[in-house]
C-alpha cells in the first residue's frame, strides 16, 4: 500500500519541497550495528544491486585473500584486499539513475557488463556507451562507496581502493591512474578476483581463464593471471564444495569505532531512487512512535525502529524502469516488486546480528487478510512489529510524492490507511497509532549550523536530492536557474561533494535533509 498508484507526472515529487513531511530526529538507544555486520549488509544490497548472487562479494573477497597470500602480500594487506572485495559494490545503489537512464535495466545491464555478455534490449546497450558516461558513473559510485568507507572508519587503505576501485592496472580508462601510480594492489586484486568469481560461474573455467588472460597485463598483473590460471580450479572447487569456507573469511583488525549508525546502511538503500530520499528513517521513526503510542516496552520500539531501517534491502534487486513506471506494471514487473520484501528477509543469512532486524523488515509488504507479499501469510502469523512497520511505510509512502502520483495530505492519507484497516488488511491500532498527530511533526534541521548552509541552500537541495533539475527547482521556488546553480555549488563545496548521490548521503547523515 502506498507503493504505487493512479498514473501521475514525475514533477509531482516538487511538492515535497513545500509539503512533505518532517519528522522527528531524535534517535532511540542501540541504533547501531557492527562494522562487520554493515559490511555484510552493503555487500548484500551490492549484490543485488549488480544483479549477482547474493554471495558474490562473499567469494570475491575470499578469492581476493588468496590472490593476496599467494603473491606474498601481509596478513594485513590480506585483510585489507577481503574489505575492499566486500565493499567494492557499496556505490551501486548511488549512480542507479543514471545506470537507468542510459541503458535501462540498471540491474539486468550492469549483470551483463560483470560478465561479458551482450546487453539485452536497451535505450543504449554498455558498449554504446560514450567515455563521457562511463566517467560520470564511475565518478558517483567511487565517491559514493569511499565516502562510505570513511563513515565506516575502515583502514585509509581501503578507502584509498574504492575510491580508485575501477582504475585499471595499466592506467588506459581516462582516469587518473596508472601502473604504481598511487593505486593500492587490492584495487587489481580484487578485480582479479572479481573475474575469476562470474567469468568462471557464467562461462565455465576454460573459457574464464582465456578472457583472464587477454586481460592481463591491462586489468591486472600478467603474473597474478599466470598464478591465477594454476590455482583458479583448486580455488572454485573449495568454494563450491559447501560454505565451510566462510568461517575463515576474517577482516582483520579494522579500524576506529566498532559501532556504525544503522541509518547509513538505510541512507545507502534509499540512494538507488531520488525521490525516496530520507524514505527509511521517516519510516523508522514513524513505526517507533507508533509502537510507543501502542503500549509497546522500549524493546518492541526498537526493534520496530532497526526494521524499518532496513526494510527497503530488497529495493536493490528491482530495477529502477519498474519503481519509476508511471502507467499499470505488467505481470512480470509487479511480481518483481512482491518478491523485494523477499530478498529483505533473505539478506537474515547473510547480515550477521542484523538478522532480526532484516526479518522483521521483511513484513512489510504482508497484509493481514494474507493478500501480501512475499509470503503472503495473515492474522496472528504476522508479528507486531511487522504489522507496525507495514502501516508505517504506507503511511510515509502515502505522505509523500511518487512518479505516478501527488503527495497526499494528512486527511487523504488518513482515509486510506482506514480503509485498509477496514478491510481487513492492516492493524487497526497500528493505524491508529501511526497516523496519530505529532508522528510526522516538524524539528529542527541538526548540523545546519556546523556546516553553516543557509536556509535557501537547503531548499534548493532538498529539490536537487530528490532527483529535480535546477530548472524544476528554480520553478518551484520561483528563483533563476542560475540562482540555483549557485546555491548547488556552494552546497558541494561545504559538503565536500562533486556528485549529488554523494552530497546526499552526506547531507542526511549530517540530518540536513
Amino acid at each position: 500500500m502506498g507503493q504505487r498508484g493512479a498514473a501521475g507526472h514525475r514533477t509531482n515529487i516538487r511538492c515535497r519541497l513545500r509539503t512533505g513531511d518532517g519528522y522527528n530526529r531524535r534517535m532511540p538507544p542501540d541504533t547501531t550495528a557492527s562494522i562487520t555486520d554493515a559490511m555484510h549488509a552493503l555487500a548484500y544490497v551490492g549484490d543485488l544491486s549488480m544483479g549477482q548472487p547474493t554471495d558474490h562479494s562473499l567469494r570475491t573477497a575470499w578469492l581476493a585473500g588468496r590472490i593476496a597470500g599467494a603473491v606474498g602480500c601481509s596478513e594485513a594487506d590480506i585483510a585489507a584486499a577481503r574489505q575492499v572485495a566486500l565493499l567494492r559494490w557499496s556505490g551501486c545503489t548511488a549512480n542507479a539513475p543514471e545506470f537507468s537512464a542510459l541503458i535501462g535495466d540498471d540491474v539486468g545491464g550492469r549483470a551483463n557488463m560483470l560478465s561479458q555478455k551482450p546487453a539485452g534490449p536497451s535505450p543504449a546497450p554498455m558498449a554504446a556507451l560514450t567515455p563521457h558516461d562511463l566517467q560520470l558513473l564511475t565518478q558517483i559510485h567511487c565517491e559514493v562507496s569511499g565516502d562510505i568507507a570513511g563513515m565506516l572508519r575502515v583502514p585509509a587503505a581501503v578507502e584509498h581502493a574504492l575510491r580508485n576501485i575501477f582504475a585499471p592496472y595499466d592506467g588506459n580508462a581516462g582516469l587518473d591512474s596508472a601502473p604504481h601510480r598511487g593505486v593500492p594492489d587490492s584495487v587489481h586484486m580484487v578485480a582479479l578476483a572479481s573475474d575469476i568469481e562470474i567469468l568462471g560461474r557464467v562461462h565455465g573455467l576454460p573459457r574464464a581463464l582465456d578472457i583472464i588472460a587477454g586481460k592481463s597485463g591491462k586489468a591486472y598483473p600478467a603474473a597474478w593471471a599466470d598464478i591465477v590460471a594454476g590455482r583458479a580450479a583448486q580455488w572454485l572447487a573449495v568454494l563450491d564444495s559447501d560454505e565451510s569456507w566462510q568461517a575463515s573469511l576474517t577482516f582483520g583488525a579494522l579500524a576506529g569505532s566498532d559501532a556504525v549508525p544503522l541509518e547509513l546502511l538505510a541512507d545507502v538503500i534509499d540512494l538507488k531512487l531520488p525521490w525516496m530520499t530520507g524514505h527509511s528513517r521517516r519510516v523508522a521513526e514513524a513505526a517507533r512512535a507508533a509502537a510507543a503510542r501502542m503500549g509497546l516496552d522500549g524493546a518492541a520500539q526498537l526493534r520496530c525502529y532497526r526494521a524499518a531501517l532496513v526494510h527497503g534491502i530488497g529495493r536493490a534487486a528491482v530495477p529502477n524502469l519498474v519503481w519509476n513506471e508511471t502507467g499499470r506494471l505488467s505481470p512480470a514487473a509487479r511480481e518483481q516488486i512482491r518478491l523485494a520484501p523477499y530478498w529483505t528477509g533473505r539478506a537474515a543469512a547473510r547480515v550477521g546480528k542484523l538478522a532480526g532486524d532484516a526479518d522483521i523488515g521483511s513484513y512489510a509488504g504482508e497484509r493481514l487478510d494474507g493478500s501480501g507479499a512475499f509470503r503472503a501469510c495473515a492474522g496472528a502469523a504476522i508479528p507486531v512489529e511487522g504489522r507496525i512497520v507495514a502501516v508505517a511505510a504506507a503511511w510515509v509512502a502515502l505522505r509523500s510524492a511518487r512518479p505516478w502520483r501527488a503527495a497526499m495530505d494528512i486527511d487523504g492519507a488518513r482515509a486510506v490507511l482506514e480503509k485498509e484497516a477496514a478491510s481487513g488488511r492492516f492493524d487497526t491500532a497500528a493505524v491508529q497509532a501511526v497516523r496519530a498527530p505529532g508522528t510526522s511533526s516538524p524539528s529542527p534541521l541538526h548540523g545546519q549550523e556546523k556546516m553553516q548552509l543557509t536556509e535557501r541552500e537547503i531548499d534548493v537541495f532538498k529539490g536537487i536530492s530528490l532527483g529535480l533539475t535546477n530548472k524544476e527547482v528554480a520553478r518551484v521556488l520561483a528563483i533563476s536557474p542560475s540562482t540555483v546553480r549557485t546555491h548547488v555549488e556552494n552546497v558541494f563545496r561545504k559538503l565536500g561533494c562533486t556528485t549529488r548521490a554523494a552530497a546526499t548521503l552526506k547531507a542526511s547523515t549530517l540530518r540536513l535533509l
